[in-house]
């Protein structure tokens, strides 16, 4: 990459097999870009080193560059060399969203999804109690409390919570993952919107849920914050499933 030869190279890693070259080469500017070599906003070489350092032809960096930018880990411009993005689930976020607007049922399974994963998740997040998420989570209840009957704000609330959910076991890409889960939540807040006799103490019963799985976790007590987390995804459930059969009967 250099004429320097004491600067330290930021591949570590060269392709195994000269049939996945491509591959090859992703996979290693990936490790550098998760490894922190290369900090979000960082150009990345050119594709001339990038070919030289590895050892290929052009065509191939090309398209080692294509891969990690459908992968969402680069993006470029035309002209210009390519820059490294910050870790996010916005990729995932676009998948799962293409498949709960697709069908109610793959709605029902993300819900399921989303409930195996967040049973986990709270338990894990009692047990490390990241000031960081915690205050996210806080913040997160607010908010729904000054949005009772606004579905949009009360939806960027619910998912702000979420967030502050992942942030507060302090793992990546728990974090990443429940990004890429905000446009399930999305697409089942707007459905619960569409419930005419969603009243005062329904808005109220699912701040208090969110409240209950908050004190659990603030308290360390994983169990609880299990079990609190399923009560939640419990009365959730209750609620698509009314939506599901009104929108099924003016499918049908």
């Amino acid at each position: 990459m250099t004429a320097n030869p004491t600067k330290k190279p930021i591949f570590t890693a060269r392709p195994a097999s000269p049939s996945r070259l491509a591959d090859g080469v992703s996979d290693a500017i990936a490790a550098a870009l998760f490894d922190g070599r290369i900090s979000p906003g960082e150009p990345l070489p050119p594709e001339g080193e990038i070919a030289k350092e590895f050892g290929v032809s052009k065509p191939i960096a090309r398209e080692a560059l294509r891969q990690l930018t459908t992968a969402g880990l680069i993006f470029t411009q035309q002209g210009k060399v390519a820059r490294a993005k910050a870790l996010s689930g916005e990729p995932m976020e676009r998948i799962y969203g293409y498949a709960v607007r697709s069908s109610l049922k793959r709605l029902q399974e993300a819900n399921e999804m989303r409930r195996v994963i967040e049973s986990g998740i709270a338990r894990l997040a009692a047990e490390r109690r990241d000031p960081s998420g915690l205050e996210v989570m806080k913040q997160a209840i607010a908010d729904m409390r000054a949005s009772l009957h606004e579905p949009a704000a009360f939806t960027e609330a619910d998912i702000l919570f979420h967030l502050g959910l992942a942030l507060t076991t302090g793992n990546v890409m728990i974090r990443v993952q429940m990004e890429g889960l905000r446009s399930v939540q999305r697409e089942v807040s707007e459905l619960f919107s569409r419930r005419a006799n969603r009243t005062d103490a329904d808005w109220r019963a699912t701040i208090d849920r969110h409240q209950q799985v908050y004190e659990a976790i603030v308290t360390g007590n994983a169990a609880l914050a299990e079990e609190k987390i399923k009560a939640h995804f419990d009365a959730a459930d209750i609620a698509s499933l009314e939506v599901a059969d009104k929108l099924a009967d003016k499918e049908a």
